[in-house]
């Protein structure tokens, strides 16, 4: 949206703060709310400028980013370096860091701290950690401490090896129950927010029914309150391998190495840079220096 100012020039009006009240708001008339994840300065200012509800900074950056074969390695550091950037670019999109492994595990004291290290030096509006009914003590102490925390259940990538892999959770009724169980419990602690991953549609839809606070899905089906893609899958520029659940809305990877072929014959045949792309000075300026 645009306005005049007083010397008649266009500028963008200042856009609102997304809330956690406003997510409540949301989930209350039943508006869908759009998530990426994200974990740079570029893309997290061009999710902001298309009106994305909100940001993770996802410890999956280790992957994208770094092309790690996990999420295990990456440092709270790191993750509080890729939550600065992200922030720096948004002005509306509510923005959400994920705390690596070990970051909270370890005490109830060291997830406050972390989790205290993430606002304060990262910035970020709020941060999420894996686990159900177990993170529940750390969910309170967090909620006690001012720091509005999620917790994510279903498929939980930190513990990928206790899965056997990447695979759908709550296939059946007992871990399904249990999955609505630690959903509940997450929400009773003080949660603001619920993440489901790889989580069967139907089960999703239960939780979501259930929950009184935003339940944010990815590879969950369609009746969750908000959907989650990782905006490099979404736009084509990850291709090491591409889960069902990620729908490619365009191929940027092709278009950049096109791009970047253009550039290489450009120069290699001195096409670029041409006179529009070079400075220059004056022939009497070269004539002094040529004398000299």
């Amino acid at each position: 949206m645009v306005s005049k100012t007083l010397y008649g020039k266009e500028h963008e009006m200042e856009r609102k703060k997304i809330t956690i009240p406003d997510l409540y708001q949301k989930k209350q008339q039943g508006i869908k709310m759009v998530n990426v994840v994200c974990y740079d300065y570029i893309m997290a200012s061009l999710a902001d400028q298309a009106g994305i509800d909100t940001i993770l900074v996802g410890d999956s950056a280790e992957m994208v980013m770094m092309g790690r074969p996990n999420t295990l390695s990456i440092s709270v550091e790191e993750m509080i370096y890729h939550c600065k950037g992200v922030m720096r670019a948004v002005k509306s999109t509510f923005v959400v860091g994920d705390m690596p492994f070990l970051s909270y595990q370890t005490s109830i004291r060291d997830a406050v701290y972390n989790g205290g290290l993430f606002m304060k030096h990262g910035e970020v509006d709020a941060i999420k950690i894996e686990g159900g009914q177990e993170i529940v003590p750390i969910i309170k102490a967090m909620f006690e401490g001012g720091i509005p925390a999620a917790g994510s259940i279903g498929l939980t990538p930190q513990s990928l090896w206790r899965f056997g892999g990447y695979k759908v959770q709550g296939a059946d009724a007992t871990t399904a129950s249990k999955l609505i169980e630690d959903a509940l419990a997450l929400e009773a602690a003080g949660a603001f927010a619920v993440y489901l991953e790889l989580v069967p549609d139907r089960v999703s839809e239960l939780i979501t029914k259930r929950l009184k606070v935003p339940v944010f899905g990815i590879g969950c089906g369609p009746h969750v309150d908000g959907q989650f893609l990782n905006i490099y899958d979404l736009v084509g520029m990850f291709d090491r391998f591409t889960p069902k659940f990620v729908k490619k809305y365009g191929n940027l990877s092709q278009e950049v190495v096109k791009m970047l072929h253009q550039y290489r014959e450009e120069v290699e045949k001195g096409v670029f840079p041409g006179a529009e792309h070079s400075f220059h000075v004056k022939d009497e300026v070269l004539k002094t220096i040529e004398k000299k």
